[in-house]
C-alpha cells in the first residue's frame, strides 16, 4: 500500500480515475445506443429493425460501466456519494425510469403482437430520450456546482438538449459505420443535422466552466497552462472540420472510411471530458468536496481497488470481445 507513496492520496486519486474513466466509456458506449434510440421516429418500418439489430448485442452490457462507476462513487467516496445523489434525485429517477423503459420495449416489440409494434418503439424512444435528456440535465446541474437556482436550472435545461442531440449524432455516426445502402445515407443526413447540437453543447460546457469560480477560471486562463489548454479547443475544431468535411463526401466506394464519423465523435466526447475533469479536479463535488475529503479510510480503499482490478478487466474484455464478435454490418433482425 505504501510502494506508491502516501495512500491518502495516491488511493482516492487512483479511484477517482478508474470512476472517471468509467463514466467516460459509459458515455461514448451508451451514448451511441441511447442515440440509435432517439433517431427511431426518423426511420421506417424495416430501418426501426435494423437500427434495433445494430446495438442489440452491446446496449445492456454499456449500461454496465454506469453501475460500475456509480459503485465506486458509493464505496469509494461515500460523502460525495450522498450529496451527488442527494441533489440530483429527481433526474437520477428519470434517467431510471427510461433506462428501464427501454429495456422492456427492446423485449416487447419483439414479442408482441404486430400491430403493438409501433407502441413499443415509441416506448423506446420514449425511454432514450427520459435518459439522454436526464443525463444531460445532471450534467448541467454538476457544473453548476448542484444548486437548485432559476439561473441553473436554466442552464441544465440547455445541456439537456445539447447532450440528447449530441447523443444522437454519435447515434447516427454509430448507424453510418454499422449500417448500407438507404440506411447509410439516411445516418449521413441525420449526423449533418445532429453534429450542430453537438458543437453548441461543448461550446457551452467550455464558456459555462470558467466562470463556475475564480479557482477554475484561473485553472484556465494563467500561464503555461493556458497554452497548454489552448489545444484542447484546437484539436476539437480540427476534428468538427475533419467531421463536416467527411460527412460530405461520405459514402465511398466499398464503404471505405465509414468508420471514421464514430471515431471522430468519439474523440470530441473524449477531449470535452477532459477538459471538465482538469477544471473541477481535485474536487468531486463542485467547490465544496475534494477527492482527498470524501475519500473513504486507505485500508478500506486499497482492498476495494484489489476487488476492482479483478472485475475492471472482466468487464473491458467481455465488452471488447462482444464488439469483435458481432464486429461488421447490422443484419436483418432475427429472433430465431
Amino acid at each position: 500500500m505504501y510502494y506508491f507513496g502516501e495512500p491518502e492520496i495516491w488511493l482516492p486519486w487512483a479511484f477517482a480515475a478508474l470512476m472517471g474513466l468509467s463514466i467516460l466509456i459509459y458515455v461514448i458506449l451508451d451514448g451511441f445506443d441511447l442515440g440509435v434510440g432517439l433517431l427511431m421516429p426518423l426511420a421506417n418500418d424495416l430501418e426501426k429493425d435494423r437500427l434495433v439489430s445494430s446495438i442489440g448485442p452491446f446496449w445492456d452490457a454499456n449500461e454496465t460501466w454506469l453501475v460500475l462507476a456509480v459503485g465506486l462513487l458509493l464505496v469509494a467516496f461515500p460523502p460525495a456519494h450522498g450529496v451527488i445523489l442527494t441533489s440530483l434525485y429527481l433526474p437520477v429517477f428519470v434517467m431510471l425510469i427510461g433506462l428501464i423503459l427501454r429495456g422492456v420495449s427492446f423485449e416487447m416489440r419483439a414479442k408482441a403482437p404486430l400491430k403493438q409494434k409501433p407502441l413499443w418503439n415509441w416506448a423506446f424512444f420514449a425511454g432514450s430520450l427520459m435518459a439522454s435528456s436526464s443525463q444531460g440535465f445532471m450534467l448541467g446541474m454538476y457544473i453548476m456546482g448542484l444548486t437548485w437556482t432559476l439561473p441553473h436550472v436554466a442552464f441544465a435545461l440547455l445541456t439537456a438538449v445539447f447532450l440528447t442531440v449530441g447523443y444522437s449524432f454519435i447515434g447516427a455516426a454509430w448507424l453510418i459505420w454499422k449500417t448500407e445502402h438507404d440506411l447509410q445515407v439516411r445516418a449521413i443526413g441525420w449526423a449533418k443535422g445532429g453534429i450542430w447540437g453537438l458543437i453548441l453543447g461543448i461550446a457551452a460546457v467550455s464558456i459555462a466552466t470558467p466562470f463556475v469560480s475564480t479557482r477554475i477560471f484561473d485553472k484556465w486562463f494563467i500561464w503555461p497552462e493556458f497554452a497548454y489548454l489552448s489545444l484542447l479547443p484546437i484539436v476539437s475544431g480540427a476534428l468538427v472540420v475533419f467531421l463536416w468535411w467527411k460527412l460530405a463526401r461520405l459514402p465511398l466506394t466499398s464503404d471505405r472510411w465509414s468508420w471514421t464519423p464514430f471515431a471522430a465523435a468519439t474523440a470530441l466526447f473524449a477531449l470535452a471530458y477532459v477538459g471538465m475533469a482538469y477544471s473541477f479536479y481535485p474536487y468531486i463535488v463542485p467547490e465544496r468536496i475534494t477527492i482527498y475529503e470524501a475519500a473513504s479510510a486507505p485500508e478500506s480503499l486499497f482492498i476495494i481497488l484489489i476487488g476492482t482490478l479483478f472485475v475492471l478487466p472482466a468487464i473491458l474484455g467481455y465488452s471488447i470481445l462482444s464488439y469483435y464478435i458481432f464486429r461488421g454490418k447490422a443484419t436483418d433482425l432475427r429472433y430465431d
